[in-house]
């Protein structure tokens, strides 16, 4: 299998910090981190909210649903967002607090509170959070999952998923996963590769069944 040398950088970085993070770089092997960069934030975040507290499956049906609505085009408009009758929104899967958060959103495509991809690419990601986090709605793990996936940012640490928590617990052997606030102080030893910190810490669960050792 051909390996993505992207994150050849990160991987000896993280795995120079101690012996705990290169057990696991070994285990869990090369980091493949799939960002889909030519996303605009407007539809990246529509998809985070389709996707929120559900099923990949059922968040590609909920979209496929989505999309059907307006054939002429690859993802719908801002525009056509507005204009869609509650009814044919709850028809494709989304609950009426989702459906109030995507119109949010694209109206704020169209206000500026969600920037174009042009401008966000500028934007630090402490005022990208401020500015999209303040639509009802969204909190800082969706504006972080849209630093990550549709940015490229490297250094963002999604402190509040408990995915994140409790790779740390299980790398560290802890009793219990840190608290946000611990775990982002912790990170700043990550820096600037912390995207790449968090896609192992997502998966030393998952991948070692919580037994490191």
């Amino acid at each position: 299998m051909q390996t993505d040398d992207r994150y050849t950088d990160a991987e000896n970085f993280l795995r120079d910090l101690d012996e705990d993070w290169a057990h696991v770089i070994d285990l869990i092997g090369p980091c493949r981190h799939d960002p889909k960069a030519a996303r605009e934030p407007y539809e990246a975040l529509i998809r985070a909210i389709a996707y929120q507290q559900l099923t990949a499956k059922a968040g590609d049906a909920i979209l496929t649903r989505l999309k059907a609505l307006c054939p002429d085009n690859l993802f719908p408009t801002p525009d056509a967002v507005i204009a869609m009758e509650f009814d044919a929104l709850r028809a494709c899967g989304f609950s009426a607090s989702k459906i109030a958060t995507i119109k949010a959103i694209a109206e704020g495509s169209k206000t500026g509170l969600v920037p174009s991809r042009g401008i966000a690419v500028r934007m630090d990601d402490e005022a990208l959070i401020s500015n999209i986090s303040a639509i009802k709605g969204i909190g800082r793990w969706t504006v972080e999952m849209l630093l990550m996936y549709s940015l490229e940012r490297a250094d963002i640490l999604p402190a509040d998923d408990f995915g994140v928590r409790e790779g740390y617990r299980a790398l560290r052997e802890l009793d219990e996963p840190p608290k946000p606030k611990a775990l982002r102080e912790i990170s700043l030893a990550w820096s600037p590769y912390r995207t790449v910190a968090s896609w192992y810490l997502w998966r030393v669960p998952r991948e070692r069944g919580n037994v490191l050792r």
